[in-house]
């Protein structure tokens, strides 16, 4: 009689945990764009947090090792002339980060192992798009490859070791709210203002499948569950939350909907392809929802409650999280100046590793080259084992090539010949102009911030 009322998993008393104030990150100056992202990424190494800083935009990679009150000389990352609107660390390379921002750029840069007093300048700049950029997203599979996403209605994909536009991905009638790349990395859903999703292949761009998505006019989000899935959330016509479960070879119309509630912020999703869990944050609430996926439903399990509101959220990789202790979840939650780790564990009484809880995982080592990927090859992500523990696999240095490198050195340029040449001329002589018009901005900030550092200290005496 109780099967029928009581459903068996393994899941079913997960519980979350908040740190301890002196483990989280005190002293954080988040970002007071409106622009709707998760305003926080994370990795086995350090989070990005998009930072309110005057004078053009800025965000800080800190490291995880950093617990307590974050000190106000926190060197920035300052490339960009306007805000950071989103931030991606490479999948196989903790130390390489890409940023998005409103002055309609993607940066490279690479996080140094030891940082000193000096604000980072990107290493590589990726100016191709018209309006803001929303977006950026490392492929899962293939190493240094890149999708962005912006308000000039198309996605890029991009060779970032190069330097190079690969493809411009076309199709979306209204801003682009959210991109996901499925699990193998041939694939990525989308989310947008026009109310439809969409599932491209970014390789060829087409469109392969779309659909109507939800009606409300709020912010719309999408993650795969799986290879084969997707779950969106979204408002309804009448500003309910709620969250549908998608095929996504076919999206004429939702497998499942569910209602959450009747609140106005946006839900943050996150999946966990181990344990089949997805994970649902709204921003401005205190809790997160989370759910067990099986057979094209999600069974409620339990919620993490708090009375601080969160602005944004990231999941830490699993790979490092700690199996000892069953933690099989771990979330960085970002409320009004601080940042909030929350593991999330399963109470077991043996002190030996938990095989049904931990399988085999996605590592740190990329399956392709870009050059294959973008040649059409296709593979599955390398998984390790979490039994004895993950220890980094050891990267060289990310070194972007010569045509990918900061203008700034003399060129001598053949006289052009053909139209061809007198093309290639033009667009080489308008990214210079767009490089040297960075470099202005950035001395702008710097001399604004020494400007202010000055005054405050003619204030004091």
């Amino acid at each position: 009689m109780s099967g029928r009322f009581v459903r068996a998993s393994k899941y079913r008393h997960v519980y979350g945990t908040a740190a301890r104030r002196e483990l989280s990150y005190d002293n954080v100056k988040v970002s007071s764009n409106a622009w709707d992202t998760n305003l926080i990424k994370v990795n086995p190494s350090f989070f990005s947090l998009n930072w309110n800083s005057g004078g053009g935009g800025a965000f800080a990679v800190i490291p995880l090792s950093m617990t307590g009150k974050i000190s106000d000389a926190l060197p920035l990352f300052r490339g960009h002339s306007a805000a950071v609107l989103d931030t991606d660390f490479s999948p196989f390379n903790d130390h390489l980060i890409a940023s998005a921002s409103e002055d309609s750029k993607v940066f490279l840069y690479n996080v140094p192992k030891e940082f000193g007093e000096e604000d980072i300048d990107p290493l590589v700049r990726l100016n191709s798009h018209g309006r803001k950029v929303g977006q950026v997203a490392f492929n899962p599979v293939a190493d240094n490859v890149l999708l962005s996403a912006s308000a000039d209605l198309t996605m890029k994909l991009w060779d970032v070791e190069k330097g190079l536009e690969k493809q411009e991905i076309t199709g979306h009638l209204e801003v682009i709210q959210s991109v996901a790349w499925n699990y193998n990395g041939t694939l990525v859903a989308t989310t947008c203002r026009d109310k439809k999703l969409r599932v491209f292949d970014v390789r060829s761009n087409k469109i392969v499948h779309h659909g109507d998505s939800h009606q409300g006019v709020k912010g719309s989000r999408v993650v795969w569950m799986g290879e084969t899935r997707l779950a969106t959330t979204g408002f309804s016509k009448m500003s309910d939350r709620q969250v549908n479960i998608w095929d996504a070879a076919n999206l004429e119309t939702h497998l499942r909907t569910t209602n959450l509630d009747t609140s106005s912020g946006v839900v943050m999703p996150f999946y966990d392809h181990d344990s089949n869990m997805l994970y649902l944050a709204g921003k401005g609430d205190g809790n997160i929802r989370y759910f067990e996926y099986e057979g094209d439903e999600i069974y409620t399990l339990s919620e993490f409650g708090s009375n601080v509101p969160q602005r944004g959220m990231a999941f830490m990789p699993k790979r490092a999280l700690n199996v000892n202790d069953c933690e099989i979840a771990r979330a960085y939650k970002v409320s009004n100046g601080i940042v909030e780790p929350i593991s999330f564990t399963v109470p077991r009484k043996s002190d030996s590793f938990q095989a049904d809880l931990f399988p085999d995982t996605i590592g740190d080592e990329a399956s392709l080259s870009a050059d294959a990927w973008f040649g059409g090859e296709s593979a599955e992500p390398k998984l390790i084992s979490l039994e004895k523990g993950f220890t980094a696999s050891a990267k060289k240095e990310f070194v972007a090539s010569s045509a990918a490198a900061q203008v700034g050195e003399e060129h001598v340029v053949a006289p052009p010949k053909s139209d061809k040449d007198y093309q290639e001329a033009y667009h080489k002589l308008r990214q210079e102009n767009e490089d040297l018009k960075n470099q202005m901005a950035q001395r702008d900030v710097k001399i604004r911030l020494l400007e202010v550092q000055l005054e405050q200290l003619t204030h004091s005496e």
